[in-house]
């Protein structure tokens, strides 16, 4: 047997190579891949290829294929195969829990003791609130309290585990700890922010620390893999700054000032790999236009634009065309709005939900606002019309939803829905 900082962990058979995105990084010819592997689907952009999907709703909404109690939580649902895959909390434990895709049947639970650490914010919640990662054989999930899990996701068995904070001394974040684990060949990374440890990568069979660098505390964001001038980088949203790091070395390639009185970065950024820029967005720091160029071994930044006049906060943000799609505003009601890409412009902003998340499947984007409003929406940069919208959850629905197939899962504190969207 081995051991991981002194945790017991047994030998299991090597797996395929999985990448964060098909696109950015293939893997060998036969790996299968999860519909939905993490935080942002398959791509990291909240967008999922589909067709065929109903062109409006019912007044009450997509037909609901079936509900389940599930306890507090904002953790989105992944996806592999037959299975769905989310966390809760059940009184004083926090519980990673996979699912029967088609029914919601419980096929296994991991429990474990995880009660808010001093100093936790208890108004909105007790968590978890980081996503899961599916990648090979195994499931990462990483609580509110920064404990972080490797299951077999076959039978929820545990194979490694960390506690970020205590053994890296990463800064405390008095919302829960909210990143989600990201994969990159044999590595899962995982924001830490601890001196010379705000970023770790570990090998993701063993749960050894194949490297960890920088000394950038963290916030509440998830990091994003893209590819500037066919490099490898992984974007990450700190406390006070967006950096861009090689994922295999840890290496920093370049930095950009953004933050605010609260250290709140949450929204994951946009990239549009044809025209090298980067969309970023947070509260009261406003929304920037960087574009990134290799130069050699270094990567030039360049700001093409700011304004204050679009802050997304804890939501998502959609890239489609030449323009960014999401919800500005800290409070509700809130707009939804269409940015150009290129120049900042605001193309137009409609205030027909409350804060909200938002993806987009099969040309129209649909987004759970807050209240548990579900809304199917045509936008362009030209036009805006609200094709459906229906109260299908309670307050609080922070969590995104998800979409495998013709399939949505949505959850708020309390419930999870599979909802019919063919």
């Amino acid at each position: 047997m081995k051991k991981c900082n002194g945790l017991r962990m047994g030998r299991y058979s090597s797996v395929m190579l999985i990448a964060v995105s098909a696109q950015l990084f293939p893997t060998d010819a036969g790996t299968a891949w999860a519909q939905w592997p993490q935080w942002g689907g398959p791509n990291q952009d909240f967008k999922v290829d589909v067709k065929g999907l109903a062109p409006q709703w019912s007044e009450s909404g997509p037909k609901q294929l079936w509900k389940r109690d599930l306890g507090e939580g904002y953790s989105a649902v992944v996806a592999d195969g037959d299975r769905i895959y989310t966390q809760y909390r059940g009184e004083d434990k926090e519980i990673i829990v996979a699912m029967e895709a088609k029914t919601g049947k419980t096929i296994w639970e991991y429990k474990y003791d995880a009660n808010p650490r001093d100093g936790h914010v208890h108004e909105f919640g007790d968590g978890p609130r980081s996503t899961p990662l599916v990648a090979g054989d195994y499931v990462y999930a990483i609580g509110v309290s920064s404990v972080m899990h490797c299951l077999k996701k076959d039978k929820g068995e545990v194979v490694w585990t960390h506690d970020l904070w205590t053994e890296f001394n990463g800064n405390f974040l008095n919302h829960g700890y909210s990143s989600s684990p990201v994969a990159y060949g044999e590595t899962i990374i995982a924001l830490v922010g601890g001196k010379e440890a705000s970023i770790v990568a570990f090998d993701r069979k063993t749960g050894n620390v194949v490297w960890k660098k920088h000394d950038f505390e963290n916030s509440y964001s998830t990091p994003k893999f893209i590819k500037v001038g066919g490099e490898d980088q992984m974007v990450t949203f700190m406390k006070s700054e967006i950096i861009g790091l090689d994922p295999k070395t840890g290496e920093l390639k370049w930095q950009f000032a953004h933050g605010n009185q609260w250290g709140q970065n949450v929204c994951m950024p946009v990239w549009y790999p044809e025209k090298n820029i980067l969309f970023f967005s947070s509260p009261e720091a406003g929304a920037k236009g960087l574009q990134l160029t290799k130069n050699g071994d270094k990567t030039d930044v360049k700001e093409l634009w700011s304004t204050n006049k679009i802050q997304f906060y804890h939501v998502t943000a959609v890239g489609v065309g030449d323009h960014v799609y999401g919800s500005t505003g800290t409070r509700s009601p809130a707009f939804f709005c269409a940015v150009n890409i290129e120049t900042g412009k605001i193309a137009w902003r409609q205030r027909d939900f409350a804060k909200a998340t938002t993806l987009y499947a099969d040309g129209r984007f649909i987004i759970l606002d807050e209240d548990g409003q579900l809304g199917l929406v045509k936008a362009t940069p030209e036009d805006y019309s609200v094709v459906s919208k229906a109260g299908v959850l309670d307050k609080v629905a922070w969590t995104a939803p998800t979409v495998v197939g013709k399939t949505l899962y949505v959850r708020d504190k309390k419930s999870l829905l599979a909802l019919d969207l063919g």
